[in-house]
């Protein structure tokens, strides 16, 4: 392998360390995707449980009326 080949692997590692390194900190726009990820993971949590709060309540309403059809 010749000077000019070592170089350029050289160089491409150490382009790769640099680009490693800066993507370790995380900037205001990381932090605000992760933010809007959070709240995004909350809702979605109380849609559920809205969900099966409805399903539950419908589920009585439908029990109630098949008690009042039987009598």
């Amino acid at each position: 392998m010749n000077w000019f080949k070592k170089l350029a692997y050289i160089l491409c590692l150490v382009a790769l360390l640099g680009a490693v390194s800066a993507c370790s900190e995380e900037g205001p726009a990381e932090k605000a995707g992760k933010q809007i990820d959070e709240a995004m993971d909350q809702a979605k949590d109380q849609m559920d449980q809205m969900g099966d709060d409805a399903k539950s309540t419908f589920d009585d309403l439908k029990k109630k009326a098949n008690e009042a059809m039987d009598n």
